[in-house]
């Protein structure tokens, strides 16, 4: 619920994006789904909706009723987290001045959804891993791709800054975005070990 709040905030309510009255808001918001479908569906069902889980409780209530109210106490605090979170890496649009930090907000975030929704995909045996993955990187390049860049990835920025194509990525940016994001994947990591009761997996040929 987090990720598809946040990304619909970056995609469809930015001030900059809602004056280009883009038409890509749909597609990016529906990425998060198929990313969340896949990746988290096998552990709660993948309802990110208050109305979905209300819907899918009153719909079985003879077999028991109230698991909805957890549900939305928990999309309700990921939406509320997915606005603060927004107010960090669009400052602009609270009248405030973007910062190295936004930008470093923005591209731990990215790589936290990214590693979130691989990890979740790999221990869920998710017969559209590949789909999925694909699908969590592009809602969060639409969401984040002209706040940071949306490098996600230390190999990323590592290629860029050699390539010479972004003068303003100098040693220090590259080297803070680096850390950045595998701090990113490490909590990544750690999240998805939570929610699957550290059944992890391997790293291996």
């Amino acid at each position: 619920t987090f990720m598809l709040c946040f990304v619909v905030l970056n995609v469809a309510a930015a001030k900059k994006n809602a004056q280009e009255k883009n038409q890509y808001y749909g597609l990016a918001i529906g990425f998060v789904i198929i990313a969340g479908a896949y990746g988290a569906g096998a552990v709660s069902g993948g309802c990110f909706n208050p109305a979905v889980a209300l819907g899918i409780d009153m719909s079985s209530a003879w077999l028991g009723f109230g698991w909805c109210l957890h549900y939305i106490a928990c999309e309700l605090v990921g939406a509320a987290l997915a606005a603060l979170f927004f107010s960090i890496v669009r400052p602009e649009d609270f009248g405030a001045e973007k910062t190295a930090t936004t930008e470093l907000v923005s591209e731990f975030l990215g790589t936290f959804f990214l590693v979130l929704t691989v990890g979740l995909n790999v221990l869920a045996k998710s017969p559209a891993g590949a789909f999925s993955i694909a699908a969590s990187l592009t809602s969060m390049i639409y969401a984040l791709g002209d706040v940071s860049g949306a490098h996600f990835n230390p190999a990323v920025t590592a290629a860029i800054f050699f390539s010479g194509r972004a003068p303003d990525l100098n040693h220090w940016k590259a080297g803070s975005f680096m850390c950045t994001q595998v701090a990113g994947g490490i909590s990544a990591a750690f999240t998805y070990a939570l929610i699957r009761k550290f059944n992890t997996f391997a790293l291996g040929p």
